[in-house]
């Protein structure tokens, strides 16, 4: 019987809206179950709302509305906003269910019935003017480890550091602002402590978690494993606590038990499993992951195996941990804009550009995402759009117009059936990054062969060839139809919706992983007409980017970066064969640098768009790009661009060129022309685009 998958991603919080940072997780586990489907596997994918606990209450209370009334409202959106990120859940529940209700009180029971439940009289802090104790978040004070201010009475959201609310220093009611008064109050604790080697073969496991977490975890067991306080006094919003009076499960115990509860309301609503134990029983041939961010490392690595284990459950197989999401190299802050809604960002782009740019950046460990907006537009524009969506265009629209929709049978050798073999030679790269969550390096390897499909149609210009030798471009074209369709199964898992698209133009059924599977050329029925193509996903601009940071009212909008001069950007900043610039003489001015408009009148700048691009050999600032300039035949020119822009992230850019340089030679390439780039040089260059000119013309 083939091995089963339960896949999870952390339960949102149902006390506001979704985030962009928030996205990173749940893309990150949708494109790994995308991935897992497509290779055939066994795999489920759960998730729930968290809706229990303090803040929940209070909020509620502001708003005039019971808790779950107020739930009700972000459970709609939360899905809602998800799906329109194309997230596909098999069940997507909620933790204030009958189902996490049994299940919590089953857990409880057996964690009481092993002994591993203990009594204890505590002594809390208490709001003399609300008459209640103040657990957790309704307490807020200063972190006893780190001294950051206005922290939460569980955890310092600054240092990670968990505390209990006696602990913070300077201590008063998130309520009212008062100083609190000790109480004593009777809890209930689970006996963590009494774990400790268990939760250290956990953490020596293969796989199980990345070897630094495990490293930092340790830091845990050197002070001691400290006993879990899994109860809150009332009023509390959650369940109550069997046998106990005026005493509820804390928001921690029953959260991760919505993974189990999820898993029983699927069960029971799809008839695909008896319950949630044939994948949660400790005997069952399950793999579980979670894919959590780096700030609850300690709830799903310490406390739930642990609770898992003693109520005799299967613990979770691996934890996938990622970083944070920064913008423009700042932590998401809400009064500079940069915390975006996710439904502000859905009313303005595709969820593809997002997918695509989290997956280019994410790989198997644990450090931050910038989403630096001019970065995302540039590389979204660089490789999806005019990399991929160009060649689909190139190929497709020749073949639908006057080639008629007719694909060429199967070549028995030359260059574009070697072009198809050497992409498919590249498909276990592929399929090996998305099983270690390598994205990053699928996404090289997917926009490489992107690239060199680009670069066969550059040297082949079927264009050309269709009035001299149809059945020639014909048979070029689709060999590089081919090539689109193996990057419409690839891209799948990253962007749904642009491969769906792909292989409606293409007129083919999808290609999965699984079919790839010793798959020979050629890939597509060549017998098959090709649907009607059109362009996959239109170019990122600027203003349409930059609209979904909205300012709050009455915030000052952040000064624009200073302005660099353009330049332009040939081999070198200076070539080994070129003398250093002369100096100005001392105590020139600006007028010393003026010119005529005569001299100025000399240069042709043309726009161009980058057909390939190359790294030169032996010359790590050097890239060798060819460049339609609307001359006929594209140019060649050699530009000292490789610190700030990978060859794949070039090609179908739309530059400037100085069109009338006389050629040079660079590292023995002939280069005719130079391109126009503003910034002070090395990884700190950007291009200057013409914008959505045709190739020639002119710049003024």
């Amino acid at each position: 019987m083939a091995e089963r998958i339960l896949v999870t991603s952390a339960l949102p919080y149902a006390n506001g809206p979704l985030h962009i940072g928030h996205a990173v997780e749940y893309v990150q586990t949708d494109i790994y179950v995308r991935f897992l489907r497509s290779c055939g596997r066994d795999v489920v994918y759960f998730c729930a709302d968290d809706t229990h606990g303090t803040p929940i209450e209070l909020n509620a209370a502001k708003q005039g509305l019971k808790p779950e009334e107020f739930i009700a409202r972000f459970h709609e959106e939360h899905q809602r906003d998800l799906r329109d990120l194309d997230v596909r859940f098999d069940y997507f529940h909620s933790t204030n269910s009958p189902e996490n209700r049994h299940y919590a009180e089953l857990i409880y029971g057996r964690l009481k019935e092993q002994g591993d439940i203990e009594r204890r009289n505590i002594e809390q802090t208490y709001c003399e003017k609300d008459r209640r104790f103040l657990p957790d978040r309704f307490i807020k004070g200063t972190c006893p480890n780190c001294k950051a201010t206005d922290q939460y009475g569980d955890a310092c959201e600054k240092c990670g550091k968990a505390y209990a609310p006696t602990d913070l220093i300077d201590a008063r009611c998130a309520l009212c602002g008062t100083p609190p008064v000790r109480k004593h109050s009777e809890h209930l604790f689970f006996k963590l402590s009494r774990h400790a080697d268990f939760l250290q073969e956990v953490l020596r496991k293969p796989g199980f978690i990345h070897p630094g977490l495990a490293a930092q975890l340790q830091g845990f067991f050197e002070k001691g494993l400290a006993d879990w306080d899994i109860s809150r006094d009332g009023p509390y919003f959650g369940f109550a606590i069997p046998g106990e009076t005026d005493k509820y499960f804390y928001v921690w115990l029953d959260a991760p038990i919505g993974y189990i509860a999820t898993t029983e309301k699927w069960a029971k609503e799809t008839g695909k499993a008896k319950s949630a134990l044939d994948y949660w029983a400790a005997d069952a041939d399950t793999r579980i992951i979670h894919f959590i961010g780096k700030d609850i490392v300690y709830f799903h690595a310490l406390f739930w195996p642990a609770v898992l284990n003693v109520a005799g459950l299967h613990t979770p197989s691996e934890i996938k941990v990622h970083g944070h999401l920064t913008v423009n190299g700042e932590k998401m802050s809400k009064t500079r804009g940069t915390m975006v809604p996710a439904r502000d960002y859905l009313d303005h782009l595709d969820p593809s550009y997002l997918r695509y740019f989290y997956a280019a950046n994410l790989g198997p460990g644990v450090e931050d995402l910038d989403l630096n907006l001019k970065d995302f537009r540039q590389r979204v524009n660089g490789e999806l759009v005019n990399n991929v969506g160009n060649l689909a265009n190139r190929a497709l629209s020749l073949l639908a117009g006057p080639l008629e929709k007719r694909l060429a049978p199967g070549r028995a050798e030359g260059p574009g059936r070697a072009l198809v073999e050497a992409a498919l030679a590249r498909v276990p790269e592929v399929r090996d990054a998305f099983e270690k969550l390598e994205y990053r390096s699928a996404i090289r390897v997917i926009t490489e062969i992107a690239s060199a499909a680009n670069g066969f149609l550059q040297t082949a210009a079927p264009w050309a060839q269709v009035k001299k030798d149809a059945e020639v471009a014909r048979a070029d074209l689709s060999d590089a139809a081919d090539v689109a369709y193996l990057l419409g199964a690839l891209l799948a898992p990253v962007t749904p919706r642009l491969s769906e698209k792909l292989f409606a133009q293409l007129g083919a059924e999808p290609l999965s992983f699984q079919a790839l599977e010793g798959a020979k050329y050629p890939l597509l029925e060549r017998s098959r007409p090709i649907g009607t193509p059109e362009p996959l996903l239109p170019r990122l601009e600027e203003e349409r980017v930059n609209a979904i940071i909205k300012l709050p009212e009455g915030a000052a909008a952040p000064q624009a970066a200073e302005s660099k001069p353009a330049k332009a950007a040939n081999a070198e900043k200076k070539p080994a064969e070129a003398p250093a610039a002369t100096p100005a003489p001392p105590g020139a001015g600006e007028s010393s640098g003026e010119i005529e408009y005569d001299d100025f009148a000399k240069v042709v700048l043309k726009a161009g768009k980058v057909l390939a691009a190359e790294k030169v050999q032996k010359a790590d600032k050097l890239l060798k790009l060819t460049v339609d300039v609307g001359e006929g035949s594209p140019r060649t020119i050699v530009s000292g661009i490789a610190e700030a822009f990978a060859p794949e992230a070039l090609t179908g850019r739309n530059v400037v060129v100085v069109a009338n340089l006389k050629p040079r030679k660079l590292k023995g390439i002939e280069s005719r022309g130079m391109l126009l780039t503003a910034g002070p040089g090395g990884k700190e260059l950007s291009l200057l685009d013409p914008g959505d000119v045709a190739p020639g013309s002119e710049v003024k």
